[in-house]
């Protein structure tokens, strides 16, 4: 397992009337701790795209535990559980300090310029097999 973590603090656009997070600030979140994972272990998400690679979302899912609000300092804990082959899931957490706020998930599939399915490119083959070694 691969774990990665970021830090974000919400800021005042981030909160609704009630002043909370709004829930769809979460996915963004998400992806803030998706590329920081893919780049500490050596695929930029940059690269991927300069080298054809897309990596669309086919399946996102997000459980709301504790509300985030203004201000807040809080860590999104990134896990690449399974060697990636044509699809990779992620799994996410959202705290506040010890406290968990939130969790989720996402799945993406390796495509190219044209949106049709591919392999992955062979720098992020053998950097799956270094980090799940």
């Amino acid at each position: 397992m691969i774990e990665s973590r970021s830090q974000v603090t919400v800021r005042y656009a981030e909160t609704d009337m009630m002043g909370v997070v709004y829930h769809g600030n979460y996915l963004p979140w998400f992806e803030v701790g998706r590329t920081t994972l893919l780049k500490e272990l050596g695929l930029a998400y940059r690269q991927l795209e300069e080298e054809g690679y897309r990596l669309p979302v086919l399946e996102v899912a997000a459980k709301y535990l504790r509300p985030a609000v203004y201000d807040d300092t809080l860590t999104i804990v990134t896990r690449l559980k399974e060697k990636p082959l044509l699809r990779i899931r992620l799994e996410y957490e959202v705290r506040r300090e010890h406290e968990l706020l939130a969790t989720g998930h996402t799945v993406h599939a390796f495509i190219d310029r044209e949106g049709r399915p591919v392999r992955p490119p062979a720098s992020a083959v053998a950097v799956f097999a270094r980090a799940f070694r």
